[in-house]
C-alpha cells in the first residue's frame, strides 16, 4: 500500500558514513539471512567505488520495518556528482542529514542540503561518528542550525529531529549519553516524522525517469518513483520530454522494486513506489514516462552546468595499439554519446570529421572517473588539457567559475597555504581556529588555477591536510594566470629508456620515466628544474671496451618515479601538450611530435 511507502535520501559529505550505516539498517531490519555473506559499504558495487571508498551513483534500495517499506536512495558525497543528487531528491519525501561528529558541517553538506530544502523536504539530521575520541556533537549540532539558518530554511524545517549514532558500530540514540543498543530509533523516527506524498491511483500512470542503468538482459533500464496510477506489466506506455514532445513508445515489457539491493519482479506498480520499468529504447533521464493519453510532463529540476571539459581524440602515438583493444574514433564516440545518455551531467559534443570529442563535466573528479573507468574497458585517447567554461554576463564581461575551498590543517602550514593560494588568485574569505593548533581556512578561487591542487595541498601540509572544494557561482573573470613554470625535458629518440642516460640526467629536473621503460619522440619524459623546454636522449648508453666492463662500474641509483593520477597528469599540461591514456601506462607528450614541426609553428605564431 501507498500510505505505508516512506521514500527517504541519505546526503552526506565525502566520507561522513552513510554507505556504512545502511548496511547497519539492512541488517537490523531482517533484509539478509542469518548466515548470508554480506560484504562491507554493500551499496558501493562499483569496482572504482570500492577502490576510493566514494559512491559515485545514486543507488536506491529497500528494507521492511513496522509494516511499512523505507525506500532508501544512497547519493554520492561528491560535488561532482551533483547531477545524481538533484534527480533523487525528486523521489524522496524525506532526507537524513548525516555528519560527522567531528568534521562537522562541510561544503558538500552545505550544497545538497541547500537543494534538498528548495524541494520542501524536511530533514532528520543524524550526527554520526559519536564513537571518535575527538567528537564536538554540540558544536557541530549548532553549526547545523546555523547552516539551516543561512539556507533560509522556513520554520518546519528548522524544527529538525536530533539522533546521535555511530553507523559502524550500529546503534542510534536520542541523547549523546543515551542507551546505545541498536538502530531502532533511527528506524521508528522515520516512520513517525516522514509523511509520505498522497498519490492519486485512480488517475492514468505517470512517473519521472530519474535513474538510467542498461542491463544485458532487459536492455535500457529506468528508475523513478511512480507519480500517480498504477504501472502494469505488458502496458502501452510512451515517453514525453520536457516540452511535451513524444520521444519513445513501446510496452512495459517487465517492473521490478528494489527487496534490500535485488530487483524483484512485480505484477504492478502502485503510485508513491519507486520501480524499475523495462520496454523503451530511447526515453531517457528527466523524460515523464506514462499512458498514452498523457500529454503534459512531469516537471523536474534543471541540472546545474557543467563547469569544465576536455578533447578526447585517437591515440596517434608511435606506441599506439601496443596496450589497448579499443582504439579507433568510432569506438570512443560511441562510448562517449553512451556515457552522456546514462550521466546527464557530462555534455558531449563532436567536430564536423567526428574525431575529436569535447566532453564538458562539472569538474575534475567526474572527468577522472570517466577517462579511468575506459582505461579499465581497454580504451587508448589522446586527452587534451582542461579547459574551465567561460561565460559572458549581460554587459559582456567574461566571467568564470569560482570554487569555494576549506581547508582543515595544522597551524604551522597556514602561511605556505595562504601564499600558494594567493598565486591561485584565491581570496581568503574566513579563518577559524578549530582547536588543537588546528586551523580551517575558507577560500574563494578561479576554478582554472585549482587544476591538480590537491596533490600540491598534500605535499604543503606532509600529507596531514583535509581539503575541499565546492563550485560556488560564476564570477568576474579574475585575469592571466601563470600556468607551468618548468619547462619540459622531451625524448629526442624512440626506443627504451636506460639507466646509465637517466641518472646522469637527474641533475636537470624530476624524471617520469625509469630504466627499460618505452619512450618515443615528442614524448616529455620529464619536467625540468629551469624554465623553457630541453630535448634530451634517454637512450644513451655507456660505451664498454675490454679495458672497462661493465661488472667494475658502480652501481647507478636511479630517484624513484613519481605515481601521479589522471587528474594530476591533466593539470601539468601546457596548451602545446596532450595526455596519452592506455590500459597500463599514461604518457605526457607534445601535440606536434616532430621537433622540426613544433619550431615551425612557433615561428608562424611568432610572426
Amino acid at each position: 500500500m501507498a500510505n505505508t511507502i516512506r521514500n527517504i535520501t541519505i546526503i552526506a559529505h565525502v566520507d561522513h558514513g552513510k554507505t556504512t550505516l545502511i548496511d547497519n539498517l539492512m541488517k537490523q531490519s531482517g533484509t539478509f539471512r542469518e548466515n548470508e555473506n554480506v560484504e562491507e559499504r554493500i551499496m558501493d558495487s562499483g569496482e572504482l567505488e570500492k577502490e576510493r571508498g566514494i559512491t559515485i551513483l545514486a543507488k536506491p534500495t529497500s528494507i521492511n520495518w513496522k509494516n511499512s517499506r523505507i525506500n532508501i536512495i544512497d547519493t554520492p558525497g561528491h560535488r561532482d556528482f551533483a547531477a545524481e543528487v538533484e534527480r533523487v531528491l525528486h523521489m524522496a519525501d524525506g532526507a537524513l542529514l548525516l555528519i560527522d561528529s567531528a568534521e562537522g558541517v562541510m561544503p558538500q553538506t552545505k550544497f545538497v542540503l541547500s537543494k534538498a530544502l528548495k524541494q520542501g523536504l524536511k530533514p532528520i539530521v543524524v550526527i554520526n561518528k559519536l564513537d571518535k575520541q575527538d567528537q564536538r556533537a554540540n558544536e557541530v549540532l549548532d553549526e547545523t542550525f546555523d547552516l539551516f539558518v543561512s539556507l533560509d530554511a522556513n520554520e518546519e524545517q528548522l524544527d529538525f529531529p536530533v539522533l546521535y549514532a555511530s553507523g559502524r558500530s550500529g546503534w542510534a540514540s536520542k541523547e549523546i549519553d543515551g542507551p546505545r543498543k541498536n538502530l531502532q530509533p533511527l528506524l521508528n523516527l522515520i516512520i513517525d516524522h516522514v509523511k509520505p506524498s498522497t498519490f492519486d491511483k485512480t488517475k492514468p500512470f505517470a512517473m519521472l525517469s530519474t535513474l538510467l542503468y542498461a542491463d544485458s538482459f532487459l536492455g535500457r533500464s529506468l528508475v523513478g518513483r511512480i507519480a500517480q496510477g498504477t504501472a502494469k506489466a505488458n502496458q502501452q506506455i510512451k515517453a514525453i520530454d520536457l516540452s511535451g514532445k513524444k520521444v519513445d513508445e513501446g510496452r512495459l515489457t517487465k517492473i521490478f522494486r528494489y527487496e534490500g539491493t535485488k530487483k524483484v519482479p512485480i505484477e504492478q506498480g502502485e503510485a508513491g513506489d519507486i520501480v524499475i520499468i523495462a520496454g523503451l529504447e530511447k526515453a531517457n533521464v528527466a523524460d515523464t514516462i506514462c499512458d498514452l493519453e498523457i500529454n503534459d510532463p512531469i516537471n523536474a529540476t534543471p541540472i546545474d552546468p557543467p563547469t569544465m571539459s576536455i578533447t578526447i581524440t585517437v591515440n596517434s602515438s608511435p606506441l599506439a595499439g601496443t596496450e589497448g583493444k579499443k582504439l579507433t574514433s568510432t569506438q570512443i564516440r560511441d562510448r562517449l554519446i553512451l556515457e552522456a545518455e546514462n550521466n546527464v551531467g557530462i555534455n558531449f559534443e563532436e567536430n564536423e570529421n567526428k574525431d575529436a570529442f569535447v566532453i564538458s563535466g562539472r569538474g575534475e573528479l567526474m572527468l577522472e572517473i570517466l577517462l579511468t573507468q575506459m582505461r579499465r574497458e581497454g580504451f587508448e585517447m589522446t586527452v587534451s588539457p582542461p579547459k574551465v567554461l567561460i561565460k559572458k554576463d549581460d554587459q559582456g564581461n567574461k566571467m568564470e567559475p569560482i570554487e569555494e575551498i576549506t581547508m582543515d590543517l595544522d597551524e604551522e602550514f597556514s602561511s605556505r597555504i595562504i601564499d600558494s593560494m594567493n598565486r591561485r588568485k584565491g581570496k581568503l574569505i574566513d579563518l577559524k581556529d578549530t582547536g588543537k593548533n588546528k586551523k580551517r581556512l575558507i577560500f574563494h578561487a578561479p576554478t582554472r588555477g585549482l587544476m591538480g591542487y590537491t596533490s600540491r595541498f598534500l605535499t604543503l601540509t606532509k600529507g596531514t591536510g583535509v581539503i575541499n572544494r565546492i563550485f560556488h557561482s560564476y564570477g568576474e573573470y579574475t585575469g592571466d594566470m601563470e600556468g607551468r613554470r618548468n619547462g619540459a625535458l622531451i625524448s629526442m629518440e624512440n626506443g627504451k629508456a636506460v639507466a646509465f642516460a637517466i641518472f646522469n640526467l637527474q641533475a636537470r629536473g624530476e624524471m617520469f620515466v625509469t630504466h627499460n621503460d618505452p619512450v618515443y619522440e615528442g614524448m616529455i619524459v620529464g619536467l625540468s628544474s629551469k624554465s623553457g623546454d630541453l630535448e634530451i636522449n634517454v637512450l644513451k648508453g655507456k660505451k664498454l671496451t675490454n679495458m672497462r666492463t661493465q661488472g667494475t662500474d658502480e652501481n647507478v641509483v636511479l630517484t624513484p618515479v613519481r605515481k601521479m593520477a589522471i587528474a594530476e597528469q591533466l593539470s601539468m599540461l601546457n596548451t602545446d601538450e596532450a595526455l596519452e591514456i592506455t590500459p597500463k601506462s599514461c604518457r605526457l607528450r607534445k601535440l606536434i611530435l616532430d621537433p622540426h614541426e613544433r619550431k615551425r609553428q612557433l615561428r608562424a605564431k611568432a610572426s
